[in-house]
C-alpha cells in the first residue's frame, strides 16, 4: 500500500524538480528586482539681494555677508561679483560695485540719477544697467565706465521708483526692459527703438486694480518671456508673438506664496524658482523662495526666518553641483 503522505520515486523527482524551480524563481525575484531608489531631495545654494546680501550653501547655512543693501548681482564663473547697490548716503543715486573673490571692491558705476535698478555683466565683459530718474536711460558701459550705448527708456516719469526693475542684454543684441506702472516688459534695439512690448494686464485689470506690474523678464526657450509680476501676484510666460502660454498665480500653490515675486531664474531643466519679497513680512510660514516645475509641481523651498524679504537672487548650484552657463534671471 502506497504511502499517500509522500511521493512515489517518479513523482518526488518531478516534486523536486518543481520546488527547486519555483524556490528559484522566489530568490531570483528577492534578490536580482533591484529596491526602488528614493529621489533625492532637491538642494540649491543661492546669492540672495535685498536689505540684506548673503550666500547660502546647498545645507542652508549662510556663508558669505555684504555690508550694503543690493536690489540685483551676479556671481561669474571665477568667484567675481557684480553687485547693484541701493541707493545711501555712499551712492545716493545706487552704484554697481565688482567685489573680487578676495573682497576687493571696484566701483564701476555711480549712478547719477535716482536709482540704479540692476546690473547685468555680458558675455562680452560689458555691464548693462538703467537708472530710474527724470530722464530714464539704459546704458552698457565697460569696466572703466565707457559708455557703449545708451537710450531713453519708454516710460513714465512720474514715478521713479516704479520706473523699471531688471533689464537684461538678449543675444541678439536687443535690450528686454520691465517697465512697472506702464504694465508692459519692452524690447529695444541698440538705438532705443521699440521692437516689441507684451502686455502684463490681465482681464479684470482694464482699471488697474490687480496692478500687474513687470519686475523680472527673462528670454528662455524658443523665444519665449517668462515674467514676473509683482503686485499682481502671478507668473506669466509669453510666446515669441506674446501669447500667454503659461502662468502661476497662488490658485496653483499650496497656500498664498506668491507675495510680492519679484525676481525669478529659470533652470537648466526648466523649472522656475521664484522669489517673493513680501514673504516673512506678512506671512512667516510662506516661503522666500520656491522652485517649481512646468506642471506647477513644488520640488523645493526656501524659509530662513527673517523679516526681511529676498528683492533677487541668483541659483548656484542644485545639489552641489554648479549650475553651468550664464543664469537666465
Amino acid at each position: 500500500m502506497t504511502d499517500r503522505r509522500l511521493p512515489s520515486p517518479a513523482r518526488r523527482t518531478t516534486w523536486g524538480r518543481y520546488t527547486a524551480a519555483l524556490g528559484a524563481l522566489i530568490a531570483g525575484a528577492l534578490t536580482v528586482a533591484p529596491a526602488m531608489a528614493a529621489e533625492p531631495e532637491t538642494t540649491h545654494g543661492f546669492l540672495a539681494f535685498g536689505k540684506t546680501t548673503y550666500r547660502v550653501d546647498d545645507a542652508g547655512q549662510t556663508t558669505w555677508t555684504y555690508p550694503a543693501n543690493t536690489r540685483d548681482g551676479y556671481q561669474l564663473p571665477d568667484g567675481t561679483l557684480v553687485l547693484t547697490l541701493s541707493r545711501s548716503k555712499r551712492f545716493p543715486g545706487g552704484a554697481v560695485m565688482e567685489v573680487a573673490p578676495d573682497g576687493t571692491e571696484k566701483l564701476l558705476w555711480k549712478g547719477t540719477q535716482s536709482e540704479v535698478n540692476g546690473a547685468q555683466p555680458t558675455d562680452a565683459g560689458t555691464i548693462v544697467l538703467t537708472e530710474a530718474g527724470e530722464a530714464p536711460r539704459l546704458l552698457e558701459i565697460e569696466r572703466d565706465d565707457t559708455v557703449l550705448v545708451e537710450f531713453p527708456l519708454v516710460c513714465q516719469k512720474e514715478n521713479h521708483h516704479l520706473q523699471t526693475r531688471m533689464a537684461r542684454k538678449l543675444k541678439d543684441g536687443t535690450y528686454l526692459v520691465p517697465h512697472l506702472l506702464d504694465f508692459a516688459v519692452v524690447q529695444y534695439d541698440a538705438e532705443g527703438n521699440v521692437l516689441k512690448r507684451f502686455d502684463t494686464t490681465v482681464p479684470g485689470d482694464e482699471d488697474r486694480s490687480i496692478h500687474t506690474w513687470p519686475f523680472t523678464a527673462i528670454r528662455h526657450g524658443d523665444g519665449r518671456t517668462l515674467v514676473c509680476c509683482t503686485n499682481g501676484n502671478r507668473v506669466i510666460d509669453f510666446d515669441a508673438d506674446g501669447n500667454v502660454v503659461w502662468q502661476l498665480t497662488n490658485d496653483d500653490l499650496p497656500g498664498p506664496w506668491l507675495q510680492d515675486p519679484c525676481g525669478g531664474q529659470v533652470l537648466p531643466n526648466g523649472n522656475v524658482v521664484i522669489t517673493s519679497y513680501a514673504a516673512g513680512r506678512r506671512n512667516v510660514n510662506a516661503p522666500k523662495l520656491f522652485e517649481v516645475t512646468p506642471e506647477k509641481e513644488v520640488v523645493w523651498t526656501h524659509r530662513d526666518g527673517r523679516k526681511v524679504g529676498i528683492h533677487h537672487f541668483q541659483i548656484l548650484t542644485t545639489n552641489g553641483e554648479r549650475l553651468p552657463g550664464p543664469p537666465m534671471k
